[in-house]
């Protein structure tokens, strides 16, 4: 919309007009901007909310030694997240994120990236329905996941370990998991089959508990915000890694079938499948500062 610039007729050399010299000086008036108290400071705007997410995971990360920060630090970050929603971010569920698919109908996943450095990343993963991230692992990394909206299948692993085991056939999966190995495939416990729906908790994973390999399945559209601590780096031996499912179990010598077999599953690594499609886009949300 153009807006053109404009104003009173001029009046002729030497003429008054007292009416219309009132006139003007009560527009001056209303015009004017009023004057703040004496004293009276104005109030500054809340930060956004992704901005107090930013600050507590420099601060968390910043003090941790390791991967894992302290119990203090995990729940700090827990904290903020589970304040955070959906708006917090400027998404809804009927942006096109959680509308793409590609020439075959396969649901894209759109990654939108809010900030990253050496010790921490914070970005949000929009899945449309049906849409899957396959099963990978987080080497050496805490990880926070905090559904914004949506209905979610979740299903995680963690490798299994021996020596927390409490089933009473610890040397028993020991032997298993040292032939397993040997042909290509790695025995994993699972840590959680089943759905999420918003709003929930944030859920943590850890380097070795909390189900450090997931996969997630997209009900309807979902919204899910992660900060990763470290992020993925393969310089730094974080390689990002995906799995199948191994359809033919190995046996240490045939003896016996794996005990609890719902709660154990082969791992074998495996490339991202075709199907799967991770696109990046621009993040429209408050922005992060980094000061």
């Amino acid at each position: 919309m153009r807006v053109e610039a404009g104003g009173l007729p001029e009046l002729g050399s030497g003429a008054r007009d007292p009416a219309g010299a009132r006139r003007q000086r009560r527009r001056r008036q209303q015009r004017r901007p009023a004057m703040p108290l004496a004293g009276a400071a104005a109030q500054p705007a809340p930060p956004p909310a992704v901005q107090g997410l930013f600050e507590a995971c420099r601060e968390v990360f910043g003090a941790s030694a390791g991967a894992v920060p302290s119990p203090a630090g995990v729940e700090r970050i827990k904290s903020v997240l589970d304040s955070i929603s959906a708006a917090d971010v400027s998404l809804t569920r009927n942006m096109s994120y959680f509308r793409r698919v590609n020439s075959n109908g396969i649901p894209k996943i759109t990654y939108l990236h809010l900030y990253e450095c050496e010790a921490f990343s914070i970005g949000i993963f929009c899945l449309p329905p049906r849409g899957v991230i396959p099963l990978h692992n987080h080497p050496n990394m805490t990880v926070f996941s905090k559904l914004l909206f949506g209905e979610l299948r979740v299903k995680s692993y963690d490798w299994a370990d021996a020596s927390q085991d409490s089933t009473g056939v610890s040397l028993f999966l020991f032997v298993l998991s040292i032939d397993a190995q040997l042909q290509g495939a790695r025995l994993a416990k699972v840590k959680v089959d089943g759905t999420l729906n918003a709003p929930c908790a944030t859920s943590v994973l850890y380097p070795e508990d909390g189900g450090n390999l997931h996969c997630f399945t997209a009900h309807t559209a979902c919204a899910v915000l992660d900060v990763l601590g470290p992020p993925y780096d393969d310089g730094s031996g974080r390689h990002c890694q995906h799995y199948n499912v191994s359809s033919s179990a190995p046996s240490a010598g045939d003896s016996k079938p794996l005990p609890g077999d719902d709660g154990y599953a082969w791992l074998e690594e495996c490339e991202p499948p075709d199907n799967f499609h991770l696109v990046g886009s621009t993040y429209m949300g408050p922005r992060i500062v980094d000061n």
